[in-house]
């Protein structure tokens, strides 16, 4: 209690009552206020802080806003290394300090942070504190910060495969901060309209996809910022390559292309190169054009894992194109699906091998590792939604079924 703190501090620092008490405190309101059987007003408990040297927050039990932003410093840096066992680390570093995080900016981003490492890993309560993180948000109206907390709500679902949940949390937490926020900036409204669009594409709305992301790709030209611009051209290539949409196709690659020469991104280039392969296997059937791209870039040893994956599924699918059945499997063999990976469309980038695989094997007249294979891509495809990929895994896995049921 407050009284216990007062007696306690003047003990260590070896002052009597009358010591402490001093010009603006009797020395028996003092002992009174020791002994919790009278609470101090302001004025005198400033008194009292300034006789022991130290805060009034240090009296009040609660932490000073200098101790926060020093603790906060530390838990940034952690969060921000990316390292093994940073977030056991930050749980140990906030969690002493837990019921004192009730207001300010420090506490606040102490408290959202907490979250997301009891969900990284894997324990409970991660709700309940990025609750408390949003409410002091929407107090000290800081929608950029809010925000993040609602498109991360909306990404626990989403990689638990629930887009349908995923979208509703999102568009309801957009809405809810419009309707409680004075002004949402430039940045924060790209970042709702991007998740926005994915998720309306995973649920298969490309209607609604499409509107969001156009929309929202004219915004940032208006306003002339290229904030996820990059992010938004693969997504408008991707959908138009699914959906065989070859003006929207050319305008969103060039435009990838465009901006990965200009921002000198190095992922921008590689999806673009990535589609262009894409398009050369399965639209063009130019296999050892696509080869030769494949080749450029699976020689860099510095080359992400995710697109790297991608571009050898591509190599096999080519080989598998040029009847080179053995060599197509034993690169679809080295790929294995990325755990990062969420959206619809890039898992059906991923299980698409599987369908080539079964094709490879019925080249060598392998029927039953044929099946095997195609019966596996139609499972994977299972719970995605309709899309030309997985129309090709059903037509393949029938195909092959064929073959071994024939119609008498």
């Amino acid at each position: 209690m407050l009284g216990d703190r007062i007696r306690k501090l003047r003990k260590q620092k070896k002052l009597t009552l009358e010591a402490l008490a001093g010009q603006g405190l009797t020395k028996g309101m003092l002992s009174l206020i020791e002994n919790n059987k009278a609470k101090p007003s302001m004025e005198s408990l400033a008194h009292i802080a300034e006789g022991l040297g130290v805060d009034v927050t240090d009296l009040l039990g609660e932490i000073s806003t200098q101790e926060l932003r020093a603790i906060l410093e530390k838990a940034e840096k952690l969060y921000n290394e990316k390292s093994d066992g940073q977030y056991k680390e930050l749980l140990t570093l906030i969690e002493p300090y837990i019921e004192k995080l009730t207001q300010g900016y420090e506490s606040a981003r102490l408290l959202d942070i907490l979250s997301r490492s009891l969900y990284k890993e894997k324990l409970a309560g991660w709700e309940e504190y990025a609750d408390r993180a949003a409410i002091i948000y929407d107090d000290i109206n800081l929608t950029a910060n809010r925000a993040q907390i609602a498109i991360f709500r909306a990404m626990v679902k989403f990689i638990q495969h629930d887009y349908a949940s995923s979208l509703d949390i999102l568009v309801s937490e957009r809405k809810e901060i419009h309707s409680t926020h004075v002004y949402m900036d430039h940045m924060t409204r790209m970042d709702f309209d991007y998740h926005e669009a994915i998720l309306h594409f995973a649920i298969g709305d490309n209607e609604s996809a499409s509107a969001v992301m156009e929309k929202a790709i004219q915004f940032s030209k208006e306003q002339r910022i290229f904030y996820r611009i990059n992010d938004l051209y693969r997504l408008g290539a991707g959908q138009a390559l699914m959906f065989k949409d070859e003006e929207k196709l050319e305008l969103y690659l060039r435009k990838l292309k465009q901006y990965g020469e200009f921002a000198d991104d190095l992922l921008s280039i590689l999806v673009h190169d990535l589609i262009i392969v894409m398009s050369l296997n399965t639209v063009k059937k130019q296999y050892t054009h696509a080869l030769e791209i494949i080749d450029t870039y699976l020689a860099e040893p510095t080359m992400e894992e995710v697109v790297k994956d991608l571009y050898q599924i591509e190599k096999g699918k080519a080989l598998y194109g040029l009847g080179e059945f053995p060599e197509a499997i034993s690169y679809f063999n080295e790929v294995e699906t990325s755990t990062t990976t969420h959206h619809p469309f890039d898992l059906s980038l991923y299980y698409v091998r599987y369908s080539y695989k079964a094709l490879c094997h019925q080249g060598l007249g392998e029927i039953e590792e044929a099946l095997q294979a195609a019966q596996n891509a139609v499972e994977k495809f299972e719970a995605l939604p309709d899309t030309p990929f997985k129309e090709f895994a059903v037509e393949t896995y029938h195909t092959i079924l064929a073959k071994v049921n024939p119609v008498q």
